[in-house]
């Protein structure tokens, strides 16, 4: 997991956040995970290379 965050804002039709946070209760998740999740299987999908934050490969990065 990241060991630093940062915030996203977005905006979300009303009854679909409603109806979201209902299925996320309902599988024991928090909204934020599965937007992280949905997040990081969009950029594997597209191909984009990232190092989490607070990863041991990003120290080593730093200290090139």
């Amino acid at each position: 997991m990241e060991l630093k965050t940062a915030r996203l804002t977005l905006l979300i039709d009303p009854a679909k956040k409603k109806a979201f946070e209902t299925l996320c209760a309902r599988q024991d998740v928090t909204p934020s995970q599965v937007v992280r999740r949905l997040i990081r299987d969009y950029l594997i999908q597209h191909g984009v290379e990232f190092i989490p934050s607070g990863s041991a490969k990003m120290a080593d990065a730093s200290e090139a």
